[in-house]
């Protein structure tokens, strides 16, 4: 009669092991990046949380996303969505000169659902049109080998070269297009707080191993624009330098095309008005946390794009803005309502077309909150205004 399994055999053990060599490794990071005084800005502790290598929310598992994750994107709804940006791909692709090569730059792309999807409905490239390329940026090789395993067989199908890579500009300047959907979100905010007529940097503290929120005197510039005139006492504003920071590498690297940016957030004054407390939000399986600084790497930690500043960092960079509205009226403009009824016909029964018809109700009416935001060089705005 075989004996019990060795202790070291049980999966719940195993899991708690590694959660615990996790914390221990974040910890470690955290204490190193704090300043003397123990101090650590929420940008710093945020990147940490969402990225650090192997212990970071998107460096632990293959994928955070889907319904089995801690969430899920409007990729993730219907393939219809990537069907319609993919719709809006193709127009854009005909403002290019013919022949040339239409490289396509997903930043972000997940557990690849979106690529699968665009690169999908795109299919083979027309007669005479220049090689496809799909390019997926990730900083994470766990995810983006995942990206790549899903969405292979659909470029291939479509004929595109499908790459990895690290950043934007990698490869050098291109023609194409960028896609970053709920990308900007993500990236490393900082949380300031007026009190007493000044502006203070929050952030946190290690105390008995455990991050607390802390604040600390203001000492690193705001990139402009200028921050709120006028303020409440108690006001938290975020902002990301980062996302700016990415928008800007865009407009250096693309010099033909356009950049879709859809994500969640408001302009500065809407988020000043109705978000005094800041809009930092933390993720556990679909369920909100009630602490965001309690262990950090396990939750997927977000704020609210702030598209004022988002817009002025493109401005600045020489990008033109395209468009700007909703998600919805972005995905109305590329023609939704027709692919969704081209699906709900091809439906082979009454119970696979509500679910459909459900999804395109999500889709259209679930992501309020949901902006889009076009870019593009001033030669490609004005080409792509004209056929849009």
């Amino acid at each position: 009669m075989p004996g019990a399994p060795p202790a070291s055999a049980d999966p719940d053990r195993g899991r708690k092991e590694d959660r615990t060599v996790a914390a221990e490794r974040m910890r470690t990071l955290l204490e190193a990046a704090a300043a003397p005084s123990g101090f650590l800005p929420f940008d710093q502790f945020m990147a940490l949380a969402l990225y650090a290598p192997e212990v970071g929310f998107y460096a632990r598992r293959a994928s955070p996303l889907g319904p089995e994750g801690d969430f899920y994107t409007s990729a993730h709804v219907h393939p219809v969505f990537g069907a319609s940006i993919a719709a809006h791909l193709k127009a854009v692709r005909r403002t290019l000169e013919p022949g040339r090569p239409f490289r396509l730059v997903e930043l972000g792309p997940g557990d690849g659902t979106l690529a699968r999807s665009i690169l999908t409905a795109l299919g083979p490239s027309p007669e005479g049109s220049g090689p496809l390329e799909y390019v997926l940026v990730d900083r994470s090789p766990r995810r983006a080998a995942t990206a790549f395993e899903r969405a292979e067989p659909a470029a291939r199908a479509a004929g595109a070269a499908l790459t990895l890579s690290a950043s934007v500009g990698a490869d050098g300047p291109f023609e194409g297009a960028v896609i970053a959907n709920e990308v900007l979100d993500a990236q490393p905010c900082r949380r300031l707080r007026w009190a007493e007529g000044r502006w203070r940097e929050l952030g946190i503290r290690l105390v008995h191993g455990r991050p607390v929120p802390a604040e600390a005197a203001l000492t690193r510039p705001v990139p402009p624009p200028d921050l709120p005139a006028t303020p409440e006492e108690g006001l938290v504003f975020e902002c990301s330098p980062g996302a700016e920071s990415l928008v800007r590498e865009v407009a250096d690297h693309l010099t033909a095309g356009a950049v879709l940016l859809l994500d969640y957030g408001m302009e500065e004054d809407e988020l000043v008005r109705g978000h005094p407390e800041g809009t930092l939000t933390a993720l556990r399986e679909h369920r909100t946390v009630p602490d965001p600084y309690e262990d950090p790497g396990a939750n997927d930690l977000s704020a609210f794009v702030n598209f004022s500043r988002i817009r002025a960092a493109a401005a600045r960079a020489g990008l033109e803005e395209v468009a700007y509205c909703s998600q919805t009226e972005a995905l109305a403009a590329w023609g939704i309502s027709d692919l969704i009824a081209a699906e709900a016909a091809r439906a082979r029964s009454s119970e696979e077309e509500v679910r459909i018809r459900l999804a395109a109700k999500s889709l259209l009416f679930g992501f309020e909150r949901f902006r889009l935001l076009e870019l593009a060089p001033p030669a490609s705005a004005r080409a792509i205004r004209g056929v849009t």
